[in-house]
């Protein structure tokens, strides 16, 4: 085998060998988050404990449409229906207890560390 063909062994070698190993993951990883389903009446889980920075979504699961609004009023989702979401980055530390305005009886809790 000439010289060029050896070199071209030893390129396309190193190219198998490199595409084996596994791809940089990106080292700048985004905020925490966690979620909370609407379904069937109820928040789950009904009360979250998260760190101040953590991105919540709503998403709701039911057929019928619900809200997210705090006690206080510091966070409201507009009314949402079937699989749509509604997103809130934890901002403060607290105790933020929530209910849906349509069926006040459905309750949560977000305690923000």
């Amino acid at each position: 085998m000439r010289k060029s063909g050896w070199i071209v062994c030893i390129v396309v070698s190193m190219v198998l060998a490199l595409s084996a190993l596994p791809a940089a993951q990106n080292s700048v990883a985004g905020p925490p988050t966690t979620d909370v389903k609407i379904d069937n009446f109820s928040f789950t889980p009904a009360t979250i404990t998260v760190k101040v920075g953590t991105q919540i979504t709503w998403t709701n699961a039911d057929d019928i449409p619900h809200t997210v609004v705090s006690n206080d009023l510091s966070f409201k989702s507009k009314v949402l229906d079937t699989d749509e979401k509604f997103t809130l980055t934890a901002s403060k530390p607290g105790t933020f207890p929530y209910f849906c305005s349509i069926h006040p009886r459905m309750t949560g809790k977000v305690v923000v560390e």
